[in-house]
Protein backbone atom coordinates (compact mmCIF):
# COMPACT_ATOMS: atom_id res chain seq x y z
CA UNK A 1 0.00 0.00 0.00
CA UNK A 2 0.88 3.28 -0.76
CA UNK A 3 1.23 6.11 1.87
CA UNK A 4 -1.25 8.89 1.39
CA UNK A 5 0.69 11.86 2.23
CA UNK A 6 2.84 11.40 -0.53
CA UNK A 7 0.68 13.25 -2.54
CA UNK A 8 1.32 16.79 -0.67
CA UNK A 9 4.48 18.35 -1.96
CA UNK A 10 6.01 20.92 0.72
CA UNK A 11 7.58 24.30 -0.48
CA UNK A 12 10.78 24.04 0.03
CA UNK A 13 12.72 26.77 2.37
CA UNK A 14 14.85 28.77 0.55
CA UNK A 15 18.03 30.49 2.05
CA UNK A 16 18.10 34.74 1.45
CA UNK A 17 21.20 37.16 1.50
CA UNK A 18 20.05 40.31 3.15
CA UNK A 19 23.39 42.20 3.93
CA UNK A 20 23.09 45.25 3.84
CA UNK A 21 19.00 45.64 4.47
CA UNK A 22 16.71 47.89 6.77
CA UNK A 23 15.15 45.79 9.74
CA UNK A 24 11.66 46.78 11.57
CA UNK A 25 9.49 44.61 13.97
CA UNK A 26 5.35 44.82 13.14
CA UNK A 27 2.51 43.30 15.89
CA UNK A 28 -1.03 42.28 15.64
CA UNK A 29 -2.83 40.47 17.94
CA UNK A 30 -0.93 37.74 19.42
CA UNK A 31 1.75 37.99 16.43
CA UNK A 32 5.55 39.08 15.85
CA UNK A 33 7.18 39.82 12.58
CA UNK A 34 10.40 40.49 12.08
CA UNK A 35 11.22 42.32 8.66
CA UNK A 36 14.17 42.86 6.23
CA UNK A 37 13.99 44.98 3.48
CA UNK A 38 16.62 46.20 1.00
CA UNK A 39 16.97 47.27 -2.45
CA UNK A 40 15.83 44.73 -5.11
CA UNK A 41 12.93 43.42 -7.71
CA UNK A 42 9.54 43.25 -5.62
CA UNK A 43 10.27 39.43 -4.28
CA UNK A 44 8.42 39.01 -1.04
CA UNK A 45 9.58 36.05 0.96
CA UNK A 46 7.86 34.99 4.29
CA UNK A 47 9.45 32.20 6.55
CA UNK A 48 11.57 31.01 3.73
CA UNK A 49 8.84 30.33 1.27
CA UNK A 50 7.26 33.10 -1.36
CA UNK A 51 4.34 35.12 -0.54
CA UNK A 52 1.45 33.16 -2.56
CA UNK A 53 2.65 29.96 -1.19
CA UNK A 54 2.39 31.00 2.69
CA UNK A 55 -0.47 32.98 2.21
CA UNK A 56 -3.22 31.38 0.14
CA UNK A 57 -5.99 33.36 0.31
CA UNK A 58 -5.90 36.71 -2.53
CA UNK A 59 -7.16 39.21 0.93
CA UNK A 60 -3.68 38.36 2.84
CA UNK A 61 -1.70 38.47 -0.29
CA UNK A 62 -3.17 42.27 -1.07
CA UNK A 63 -2.66 43.35 2.14
CA UNK A 64 0.75 42.29 2.45
CA UNK A 65 1.64 44.56 -0.53
CA UNK A 66 -0.33 47.26 0.40
CA UNK A 67 2.52 49.43 1.92
CA UNK A 68 5.05 48.73 -0.93
CA UNK A 69 1.55 49.89 -3.62
CA UNK A 70 0.53 52.95 -1.79
CA UNK A 71 4.84 54.25 -2.19
CA UNK A 72 4.55 52.90 -5.18
CA UNK A 73 8.00 50.98 -4.65
CA UNK A 74 6.74 47.36 -5.22
CA UNK A 75 9.17 46.49 -7.64
CA UNK A 76 11.82 48.01 -6.06
CA UNK A 77 12.54 46.49 -3.04
CA UNK A 78 13.09 42.31 -1.96
CA UNK A 79 11.09 41.87 1.47
CA UNK A 80 11.90 38.87 3.82
CA UNK A 81 10.24 38.44 6.93
CA UNK A 82 9.76 35.67 9.58
CA UNK A 83 6.68 35.48 11.30
CA UNK A 84 5.49 33.73 13.95
CA UNK A 85 2.55 33.85 16.50
CA UNK A 86 -1.61 34.00 16.04
CA UNK A 87 -3.19 33.36 12.73
CA UNK A 88 -2.92 34.29 9.24
CA UNK A 89 -5.22 37.57 9.32
CA UNK A 90 -2.98 38.42 13.04
CA UNK A 91 0.53 37.99 11.03
CA UNK A 92 -0.54 39.55 7.73
CA UNK A 93 -1.60 42.74 10.10
CA UNK A 94 2.30 42.16 11.41
CA UNK A 95 4.31 42.17 8.44
CA UNK A 96 2.21 45.34 6.93
CA UNK A 97 3.61 47.21 10.27
CA UNK A 98 7.04 45.53 9.54
CA UNK A 99 7.29 46.47 6.18
CA UNK A 100 6.12 50.01 6.69
CA UNK A 101 8.65 50.67 9.45
CA UNK A 102 11.44 49.25 7.81
CA UNK A 103 10.12 51.43 4.41
CA UNK A 104 10.55 54.48 6.49
CA UNK A 105 14.06 53.08 7.89
CA UNK A 106 14.72 53.00 4.38
CA UNK A 107 13.39 56.43 2.90
CA UNK A 108 12.23 59.07 5.09
CA UNK A 109 10.29 60.57 2.76
CA UNK A 110 7.80 57.47 2.49
CA UNK A 111 6.95 58.26 5.76
CA UNK A 112 3.88 60.87 4.83
CA UNK A 113 2.32 58.73 2.42
CA UNK A 114 2.36 55.60 4.99
CA UNK A 115 1.07 57.92 7.84
CA UNK A 116 -2.01 59.32 5.81
CA UNK A 117 -3.51 55.25 4.93
CA UNK A 118 -2.44 54.59 8.82
CA UNK A 119 -0.20 51.95 8.47
CA UNK A 120 2.82 53.48 10.55
CA UNK A 121 0.56 52.76 14.09
CA UNK A 122 -0.08 49.32 15.90
CA UNK A 123 -3.46 48.22 15.90
CA UNK A 124 -3.65 47.55 19.72
CA UNK A 125 -6.91 45.53 20.08
CA UNK A 126 -6.88 42.05 21.28
CA UNK A 127 -9.24 39.55 22.39
CA UNK A 128 -10.81 40.33 25.83
CA UNK A 129 -10.51 38.05 28.34
CA UNK A 130 -13.19 35.11 29.28
CA UNK A 131 -14.84 36.43 32.35
CA UNK A 132 -15.86 34.09 35.63
CA UNK A 133 -19.57 33.03 35.49
CA UNK A 134 -20.23 33.73 31.42
CA UNK A 135 -19.90 32.02 28.68
CA UNK A 136 -17.58 34.45 26.70
CA UNK A 137 -16.14 38.06 27.91
CA UNK A 138 -19.23 39.50 27.39
CA UNK A 139 -22.31 36.62 26.78
CA UNK A 140 -23.52 35.57 29.23
CA UNK A 141 -24.99 31.97 30.35
CA UNK A 142 -29.18 31.51 29.04
CA UNK A 143 -31.16 33.17 32.17
CA UNK A 144 -34.66 30.77 32.37
CA UNK A 145 -37.09 32.24 35.34
CA UNK A 146 -38.51 29.05 35.62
Amino acid sequence: MENSNSSIVKPKKIKLDFKDSKYATGRRKRSIAKVWIKKGNGNIHINGMKMNEYFKRPVHQIIVTRPLEITQVSSNYDVKCSVRGGGLSGQAGAIILGISKALIAHDENLKKNLKKDKLTTRDSRVVERKKYGHRKARRSFQFSKR
